[in-house]
């Protein structure tokens, strides 16, 4: 495959359109630390949703979904689970908000609003900062593998190597072209801040979703329902299962079988029943700290961070899904014959480079291609935002240089950057498939941080000290587990690593005294979490008793189910749509607005009231709010 003139030129001018707008971005995103990292709290929410909905089209996550659904079907659609993609309802129902009303500028400095400034305290933002950077490095490793698995099918390197004054081996290549887009991608980021990465992103998501139209009308027009039905095993279209699998490729592609059996899904059920487990505290726990964090964090109020993250669902899933839905259609009735005469070598990755380079053309592939390296580039640079953040200002900033002028601080963060970028590549370079690293994410180091942080919303005795062994113990058995069990699934170990961590939190917790009164009250206050909060409660209405506390988990609950309801259909109506299934189709639409209706009513039009808490208590004065860093560096 050799990309066209015209190709090629669509694709430059979108990167350097990048450097542009990181190098027009600079001054402003450089004002101060605050600025750089949450783009001064200035940013609107549709903007910011834009932006996250773009870094979650990532391209290593859409190959990996292609994959999916060439293999599972409709069936696919439960699989992204795994992360789980319904966080997004509840960040959406009430986690923004509670997180949003901390007004801080990264996860680890949220920790001195629950467990104040402590021995505890600074142990438990340690192990945050701890996380985030292995977080980050594995994420940026999951691109890297990503971004040179699909470039290689476009610029082989037989007709790049003409022109290069040295020779690589096969494996060598793809590495090679990760470490050309990863640099601009570390470029623009570095120049601009989060204001780059907002503008950019927003360059990008308008890429993408021309891109995902054009690919779902080639496959629309190309592959009618009666020929896919006629590739595809019994079961494929239908999105129900039972106690296991049961979709037999050995009549089609016998390799396929192997596949399935190689990702460890053929019992659905047991592993449908491990993922909603897993799920549900992973939610519960709040986003991470990554990018997904920083958006929320970078809203005007805490009602703009509830809408930003049910934006987030409400525009990528539809056109993400649809050019997803496409590719696989297109995979599985043309590449049959190629992927038999494959056998058991099959890389399964390579569907949607394959399916790019097969149907689509000139000028509409460069404009594709330049959408999915936009894919890339986006989730590349939210995250290379984000990692900075935790080691400028919760460890320089905090431990090392609390005088840092506002100069030093941007050199630092700029240096930091570079360093992240350059040992997640060195990762990358040792993992094979994106599979691999994606599993051990988002089951086996997740696993370590769920239990932690769903006790610091929910349960008044937790401190920096449980806060901290619990993150210890998750983390460590992160690392041990995937050794002594090998051959596992990580999401089968889950419950182990998230017993070890739960162990970790009551022995840490009971090794120290709780934090102090005013710290509980004050987050207690601002924040309104609903859980075992009694005896904070009753401290606060001793000293003003018209204080009200949050009962809303019931209606929380029920928002939440019918978020997941609501977002499942947003996923299903493209694929229908693509498969021409009309009765489905028309049943989930239905499906969609019911539930979209019940947010209306139930979620949304009380949104306002979650900004006037925050100011009752800051006119009150009745809060001790943490300060921004950047009154440190003006």
């Amino acid at each position: 495959m050799k990309l066209s003139t015209l190709d090629l030129l669509i694709i430059l001018g979108y990167l350097l359109s990048t450097i542009v707008i990181g190098i027009y971005l600079k001054k402003r995103a450089s004002k101060n630390i605050n600025s750089y990292f949450l783009g001064g709290n200035t940013l609107p929410w549709y903007m910011l949703g834009l932006s996250n909905a773009s870094g979650m089209f990532d391209i290593s996550g859409t190959m990996w979904m292609v994959t999916l659904m060439f293999v599972y079907g409709l069936k696919s659609i439960w699989i992204p689970w795994l992360w789980p993609v319904f966080n997004q309802i509840f960040l959406m129902v009430y986690l923004s908000v509670w997180l949003r009303r901390s007004n801080v500028l990264t996860g680890a400095e949220w920790i001195k609003t629950r467990f104040g400034n402590g021995k505890g305290a600074h142990m438990s933002h340690i192990i945050v900062v701890v996380f985030a950077i292995f977080s980050a490095l594995g994420f940026l490793s999951y691109g890297f593998i990503g971004i040179g698995k699909f470039i290689e099918i476009f610029l082989p390197w037989d007709a790049v190597a003409p022109y290069m004054p040295f020779d690589l081996t096969p494996e060598q290549v793809p590495n090679f072209y990760g470490v050309v887009l990863t640099s601009v991608a570390t470029f623009y980021v570095v120049m601009g801040g989060l204001m780059s990465v907002v503008w950019t992103d927003v360059l990008q998501f308008t890429i993408m979703t021309v891109s995902a139209i054009v690919i779902g009308i080639i496959a629309m027009n190309k592959v009618s329902h009666e020929t896919l039905m006629s590739v595809v095993p019994e079961g494929w279209d239908s999105p129900f299962f039972g106690w296991q699998l049961d979709l037999d490729w050995s009549q089609i592609l016998p390799s396929v079988n192997g596949k399935i059996q190689e990702d460890g899904f053929s019992l659905f059920t047991i592993f449908f029943m491990m993922m909603l487990f897993k799920g549900i505290f992973s939610s519960m726990a709040g986003p991470a700290p990554n990018f997904d964090m920083q958006k929320v964090l970078a809203t005007k109020k805490p009602s703009d961070a509830a809408k930003m993250s049910g934006f987030v669902s409400l525009v990528l899933l539809l056109p993400r899904y649809f050019m997803i839905a496409g590719f696989a259609v297109l995979a599985l009735v043309f590449f049959k014959d190629d992927f038999l005469a494959m056998g058991n070598q099959v890389d399964f990755e390579k569907v949607l480079p394959m399916a790019i380079s097969e149907f689509v053309p000139v000028g509409l592939m460069g404009l594709l291609l330049a959408g999915l390296l936009a894919a890339f580039m986006s989730t590349f640079a939210s995250t290379v935002n984000a990692a900075p953040a935790y080691l400028i200002n919760d460890i320089y900033l905090k431990y090392i240089n609390p005088s840092a002028t506002r100069k030093q601080l941007m050199n630092y963060s700029y240096l930091v950057s570079f360093l992240v970028v350059a040992l997640s590549t060195l990762i990358g370079l040792y993992i094979e498939d994106i599979n691999s690293v994606l599993q051990w994410i988002v089951s086996a180091l997740y696993g370590g941080y769920i239990a932690a942080n769903v006790l610091k919303w929910h349960w008044w005795r937790f401190n920096g000290a449980g806060y901290f062994w619990g993150m210890a113990a998750g983390i460590l058995a992160s690392m041990i587990f995937p050794m002594i069990f090998p051959d596992a699934l990580p999401l089968y170990y889950f419950p182990l690593t998230l017993l070890v961590s739960v162990v970790g939190c009551v022995v840490g917790t009971y090794s120290a005294p709780p934090a102090e009164d005013h710290v509980l009250m004050d987050f207690y206050r601002s924040v309104r979490p609903w859980g075992f909060w009694k005896p904070v409660h009753q401290m606060v209405i001793a000293r003003d008793p018209g204080f009200q506390k949050n009962k809303q988990f019931k209606r929380n609950a029920i928002n939440v189910v019918v978020g997941i309801v609501w977002q499942t259909s947003l996923t299903i109506i493209p694929i229908y749509i693509i498969l021409r299934e009309e009765l489905p189709l028309i049943t989930s639409v239905i499906i969609l607005f019911i539930t979209m209706l019940i947010l209306k009513k139930n979620w949304y039009d009380k949104l306002d009231k979650e900004d006037e808490i925050l100011e009752e208590e800051i006119e009150k004065g009745t809060l001790d709010m943490p300060q921004k860093e950047e009154a440190v560096v003006a």
